[in-house]
């Protein structure tokens, strides 16, 4: 039953970040403090860019561990991070519209922080915290009680991830709107990766590394 009550205490955390942002938006309209447009090269159109892609993987592996278990508190939390970062993603690809910016970069990820040289994009983990599709491929193999836990840890892996990433926006993004988004990924994701160990924990296992 704690367990329950902190998987719904998350989720409400999340919706009430998400109405916030959704408020923002609305009053928003997608410049910066002196009313210019992104650059193409900047952090915001970079963190844009590259957190879509990062939340599609977990939105994709959270889907993936919700037809392998019949665990309710890890189906619940699935679904939630599925939805939460499936519409955050929609906002960061709306602003790249609005921008009108292209979607995909020539330059490496993470350019924007200063890492462009650092994600090896070894199949597929293009940016910190991404799980290899080796990896993804063997979530999609588990079923019980071993798909959970090793949903847990990758999704534990790749929130510290975004969480870096959120991070690097919260400094360097000049769209407030998008600045107050970041900083809500992060708060949220650090809710859950505590979340997550606790759950691991239940199972008699860890975070990786």
């Amino acid at each position: 039953m704690r367990q329950l009550g902190l998987i719904a205490g998350a989720a409400a955390t999340a919706l009430v970040a998400a109405g916030a942002i959704t408020y923002a938006v609305a009053g928003d309209d997608g410049t910066s403090a002196t009313g210019r447009v992104p650059a193409a090269d900047s952090a915001d159109a970079g963190f844009a860019r590259d957190m879509a892609v990062h939340h599609q993987q977990a939105v994709e592996m959270s889907y993936v561990v919700r037809d392998r278990t019949d665990d309710e508190d890890v189906r619940r939390l699935a679904y939630d991070i599925a939805q939460t970062q499936a519409n955050q993603r929609g906002m960061l690809l709306g602003w790249l519209d609005l921008w009108e910016l292209p979607k995909v970069s020539t330059e490496p990820p993470m350019t924007w922080m200063g890492m462009g040289d650092t994600a090896s994009g070894k199949d597929g983990a293009l940016m910190p915290g991404m799980a290899p599709n080796a990896e993804m491929k063997r979530l999609a193999s588990l079923s019980g009680e071993r798909a959970e836990i090793f949903y847990l840890q990758l999704m534990t892996d790749h929130h510290k991830g975004g969480v870096h990433m959120a991070q690097g926006c919260v400094r360097a993004c000049a769209v407030g709107v998008e600045k107050r988004l970041a900083r809500g990924m992060v708060e949220a994701q650090e809710s859950e990766i505590e979340l997550m160990a606790g759950m691991l924990r239940e199972r008699g296992a860890s975070p990786r590394g």
